[in-house]
């Protein structure tokens, strides 16, 4: 009798549907988010979250109507105010990541609330659709807006960052870095330990953000 309703249509119904969201969710990770990135702990993150959100949304929407909204309203709210003040900053381009796993896991894990007299073929049927549309929107912005891979130098010239001196100084930053520099932009300059702190931008494959090799203090940088 226990194994009859664990195997109840709406049970298998939530593990289908959340079987479908890990598996779309690994399809961008995998083969959108970290080809190009290569961050292993983002990876980790994004995947897990996708657990975490589907089975929190899917288990309070199956409380008392009222009392679903609120507490999905107060856990989401909670969830993303640890993740803001708790943690290091991320970059737009994981933030951005994450906003579409934390909406495609919250969209499967609804999806048979708003209309329960729909068919199980037409409640699978919307869901590959948005899906669908999310990964060729991804797709698409991933092959038409290129992200650069940029660096944080801490670079022992400053009298290079002179606007008339740029030439010279991305010539001599190629020869010591190895790399084909796009761009430089020059942040914070410290005569006293002859030091000026840049973000160079390189064409190559790389990290698609600054590295974290030392702390850059906000008034060390501007933007030129």
């Amino acid at each position: 009798m226990d194994i009859i309703n664990f195997l109840e249509p709406g049970f298998c119904n939530v593990l289908i549907r959340f079987a479908i969201c890990f598996l779309v969710n690994w399809l961008i990770v995998d083969k959108l988010y970290y080809r190009k990135s290569n961050r292993r702990d983002f990876y980790f993150t994004f995947m897990i979250i996708t657990v975490a959100i589907f089975f929190l949304v899917s288990i309070m929407m199956h409380m008392d109507r009222g009392k679903a909204t609120m507490g999905v309203g107060l856990g989401l709210f909670g969830i993303f105010s640890i993740m803001r003040y708790r943690t290091d900053s991320m970059p737009v381009r994981e933030m951005t990541y994450l906003f579409v796993i934390v909406c495609l896991s919250v969209v499967h894990a609804m999806e048979d609330i708003e209309n329960p007299s729909a068919s199980v073929f037409a409640e699978y049927a919307r869901l590959l659709t948005v899906d669908g549309l999310f990964i060729a929107a991804i797709v698409f912005c991933e092959k038409k807006l290129k992200v650069k891979s940029t660096k944080l130098v801490q670079y022992d010239r400053p009298e290079m960052a002179k606007p008339e001196k740029r030439a010279e100084l991305i010539a001599d930053l190629e020869q010591r870095t190895g790399l084909k520099i796009i761009d430089v932009e020059v942040g914070g300059i410290d005569f006293l330990k002859d030091s000026v702190v840049m973000r160079i931008t390189y064409d190559g494959k790389g990290a698609n953000d600054t590295d974290k090799q030392f702390t850059v203090k906000k008034s060390q940088w501007r933007e030129v």
